[in-house]
């Protein structure tokens, strides 16, 4: 069914963004359901070919880096973006920790040995959303993308902050080019690599993170300014310290550099489409980001499955953004703006819908096509009734609690010292869904 032809202007233009998270979305759980579908070596034999799990990482990362300078330009008040971020993305990922305790007490999982080993790391990264890059690694194996994502932010409000955020171009072309130049050059654990090291880092952080969100609420200029200069410091954890440990998804800090080089190519589209980046500089470049992303890691450590997989991967999340671009301005079908509406929560919980299903049926569930068939239909419908159950619950609540914190704070501590104009009306607003945030995972 597709949406109805009254439906308004700005939200087609931005249902395009719904309908293409929650593409992403569904990849992502189908690449974690596949080795129960069509058996864990054809999953592997798969994966040398194309990475369905690098194909949702990317392509999510994309539009955050579209997505998330909208959001802060749209009213020009770091406050205002840091409270929507936070009532945005906390409520959902709290949830999931919950659930995920729960299974542990359940006995249908346990706590990952790292987090075991280093609980105060564990900790404070969770906090901050940084565990990827202080030792620990998630709970949830899916978290991994949300440091990429709280960086990004803490990086591009910096940005903002100082003017500087119109330089996207030169930010995505120099993440590529220490990505590709410098390579295996690039320190993997810049900060240690021991447990105290992990702890240390761990704590400042969790101190940097939280005085930036405070000087950010409180609208001082000196604060706010600060704060932007903190973040734009956050560069230097995928930078030199992509890979702190072993427990670390991406495998070194080259790998880390070019995923927020990817996000940073998500604001070259949005700049380029609002003519503020000209074609003639915006094509090159993002011919030049799809083209490292499929050649650098054969490039830094060889290997011919690794050219296969991220070129197949690379062309395909150029084409799939290509094409919800191209037709974004046409009505996009309920089915996809709501399976948008509900990714972040999809991608938080479907790990441990997976987890469920295969502990509740019987191990010979899989013998069989028919087994596999029904495995798979009812992962997906404990995953998908578990988003809708978590946005409509948790997530929606929570919006609607920042919006109350938002209006108190403004109340109590008055007007932002620091506050830039928003936007030109001509970019337009995007709906509360589609400021979510993008994580993926694999």
């Amino acid at each position: 069914m597709n949406a109805p032809v009254n439906t308004p202007p700005a939200a087609l233009r931005l249902g395009w963004l719904d309908a293409l998270r929650g593409f992403a979305a569904l990849v992502v759980v189908l690449f974690h359901v596949s080795p129960y579908a069509i058996g864990a070596e054809n999953h592997a034999v798969l994966g040398h070919y194309f990475d369905m799990g690098k194909f949702g990482v990317l392509l999510f990362f994309l539009v955050s880096g579209y997505v998330i300078p909208m959001s802060l330009e749209r009213h020009g008040s770091p406050r205002r973006f840091w409270v929507g971020r936070v009532f945005r993305i906390y409520p959902a990922y709290l949830l999931s920790i919950v659930v995920f305790a729960g299974f542990v007490l359940a006995g249908m999982t346990t706590v990952p040995g790292a987090l075991r080993r280093e609980t105060v790391t564990g900790v404070l990264g969770h906090a901050t959303m940084l565990q990827e890059f202080v030792g620990g690694r998630g709970l949830l194996r899916p978290f991994w993308t949300l440091s990429y994502e709280m960086t990004f932010y803490l990086v591009v409000v910096g940005l903002f902050v100082w003017g500087l955020h119109r330089l996207s171009a030169l930010w995505a072309a120099g993440l590529l080019l220490v990505s590709v130049l410098v390579g295996t050059a690039l320190p993997k654990n810049l900060f240690g690599a021991g447990l105290a090291d992990h702890r240390m880092l761990a704590l400042v952080l969790a101190l940097l993170v939280g005085a930036s969100l405070v000087a950010y609420l409180s609208g001082l200029r000196w604060a706010v300014l600060a704060a932007g200069l903190a973040g734009l410091c956050f560069v230097a954890l995928p930078l030199l310290n992509g890979h702190p440990s072993k427990g670390a998804s991406t495998n070194s800090s080259w790998q880390a550099a070019f995923m927020l080089a990817v996000m940073f190519a998500g604001t070259v589209i949005y700049r380029t489409q609002h003519g503020q980046i000209s074609r003639w500089v915006a094509f090159p470049l993002l011919t030049a980001i799809t083209v490292g992303v499929g050649l650098n890691t054969w490039l830094q450590v060889g290997g011919r499955f690794e050219l296969y997989k991220w070129c197949t991967t690379a062309v395909a999340v150029a084409v799939a953004f290509g094409i919800a671009f191209a037709v974004r301005h046409r009505p996009v079908p309920h089915v996809m703006t709501w399976l948008g509406a509900v990714s972040y929560s999809l991608y938080l919980l479907h790990k441990l819908a997976v987890n469920a299903v295969v502990n509740v049926l019987p191990d010979t569930a899989l013998d069989s096509l028919p087994g596999r068939a029904g495995t798979v239909v009812l992962i997906l419908a404990v995953a998908l009734g578990a988003a809708w159950l978590s946005y409509r619950y948790v997530e929606l609540p929570g919006q609607q609690l920042g919006r109350r914190v938002q209006r108190y704070l403004d109340a109590r501590l008055g007007p932002e010292q620091w506050r830039r104009p928003p936007a030109s009306p001509a970019v337009p607003a995007p709906r509360t869904e589609s400021t979510a945030p993008v994580p993926a995972a694999t």
